[in-house]
């Protein structure tokens, strides 16, 4: 039989098996990092009151937690991170609900079809106390700029290049949206 098919007996080799494995993993990890969806991170001052914005005014819908994130986030950011799902639930709160684990902590929206928007605390307040969200991505501000508009909600923008505006909530606050450079 190896006469008629010499190439067969190379690729039943154990090297041969183990590159087609490599091979179906490669394309495996391909598919699914190609299909994760773009996160933008939003860094505001006071989780509750964005809450209050993205799914109140912006009627953002909630998004689950992307897989590569709940699985490497704090890895991602130099931490020495535990694998959620090694949790107890006296560490992390309930490990039965994903967004209550520290790798998934702050707020999860559907921006766009693929495109997430992760909302994190951590930005200092403004001028005048205001509530601050700070972005690095332009892009991610003006599609939340495009929703304040589509929505009829005041706003005044202060800069077109850093993107920097100003949002009226219901309540009377001012919403300032700044990005920054890097």
């Amino acid at each position: 039989m190896s006469a008629f098919f010499p190439a067969l007996d190379s690729i039943l080799s154990t090297q041969g098996v183990m590159v087609m494995l490599l091979a179906a993993y490669a394309g495996a990890m391909w598919m699914f990092l190609t299909s994760a969806p773009k996160v933008h991170t939003i860094m505001v001052s006071d989780l509750n009151v964005a809450r209050q914005f993205y799914e109140g005014l912006l009627d953002l819908p909630v998004a689950d937690v992307p897989l590569h994130y709940y699985y490497n986030y704090e890895q991602t950011l130099g931490a020495t991170g535990i694998d959620p799902l090694y949790m107890s639930t006296t560490v992390g709160g309930s490990a039965s609900n994903p967004s209550d684990l520290g790798a998934s902590e702050g707020l999860w929206y559907q921006l766009m079809k693929n495109t997430q928007l992760h909302i994190i605390s951590g930005a200092s307040y403004g001028t005048k106390n205001r509530d601050r969200h700070v972005c690095f991505d332009h892009d991610c501000l003006e599609q939340i700029l495009m929703r304040v508009q589509t929505r009829g909600l005041k706003f005044k923008i202060r800069s077109e290049r850093p993107l920097n505006f100003l949002v009226k909530d219901l309540e009377g606050r001012v919403l300032e949206m700044s990005e920054v450079k890097n």
